[in-house]
């Protein structure tokens, strides 16, 4: 079974920057580089969204809430993606996962992300 191994999250300052990482193990190069994948977010007493993915040729896609503020990339090689967030808000608190774009595969454990002075 796929599994996806998040990594980066902290506390940070309103204004600060995290960079999140996520690898996926279990799945050979050859499926990887056919999913889209992307970042997900829950946050206390909410649904999980995603918050931006990312196709295996590197079209991007982001939610208006961080459209400008985030980032995604990934290295099919190394069959790892990230996601770069920078002017971060309170708001944008949450467990960050990550998973394919059609969220198929068994959830990870996610990161923590916590924005507050």
């Amino acid at each position: 079974q796929v599994q996806f191994a998040e990594s980066g999250g902290g506390l940070v300052q309103p204004g600060g920057s995290l960079r999140l990482s996520c690898r996926a193990t279990r799945m050979i190069f050859s499926t990887y580089i056919q999913y889209i994948m992307g970042w997900y977010r829950q946050a206390p007493g909410k649904e999980r969204e995603l918050v931006a993915s990312i196709t295996s040729s590197g079209f991007t896609n982001y939610a208006d809430s961080v459209k400008g503020r985030f980032t995604i990339s990934r290295d099919n090689s190394r069959k790892t993606v990230w996601l770069q967030m920078n002017s971060l808000k309170p708001e944008d608190t949450a467990l960050y996962y990550c998973n394919t774009g059609d969220s198929s595969q068994a959830w990870g454990q996610g990161t923590q992300v916590t924005v507050s002075s």
